[in-house]
């Protein structure tokens, strides 16, 4: 079991930054897969961005946040985290932080993921 808390969400002007953070519990974090997903009103959940557990493979939804987002982890710290800069105001949403142990090489299948943080929202003003 691994119980997954975010946190760093909040109001940020057009061009600001934001970095979220996922505490994990258990002693096993370095074992999961960890990704970023996000929700707006109204939409289905996406991917944002996937870390494999030595943290040197790392994925990312494609145009959307490639060049602005960066996913981390500090497996010492049971902890991953999400660097967002140059915020847009369509990046507004809940983001949830998600862990899986293995399945398929496609990080982004939110379903392939079995635990779930509570979310921590991102809004962004024009």
């Amino acid at each position: 079991q691994v119980q997954l808390v975010e946190s760093g969400g909040g109001l940020v002007q057009a061009g600001g930054s934001l970095r979220l953070s996922c505490a994990a519990s258990g002693r096993t974090f370095s074992s999961y897969i960890m990704g970023w997903f996000r929700q707006a009103p109204g939409e289905e959940r996406e991917f944002v961005a996937g870390i494999r557990p030595s943290g040197g493979n790392t994925y990312y939804a494609d145009s959307s946040v490639k060049g602005r987002f960066t996913i981390s982890r500090d497996n010492a710290k049971n902890t991953v985290y999400l660097q967002m800069n140059s915020l847009k105001p369509e990046d507004t949403a809940n983001y949830y932080c998600a862990a899986r142990l293995g399945g398929s090489f496609n990080l982004r299948n939110r379903f392939e993921y079995n635990y779930w943080g509570q979310g921590t929202q991102v809004t962004v003003s024009s």
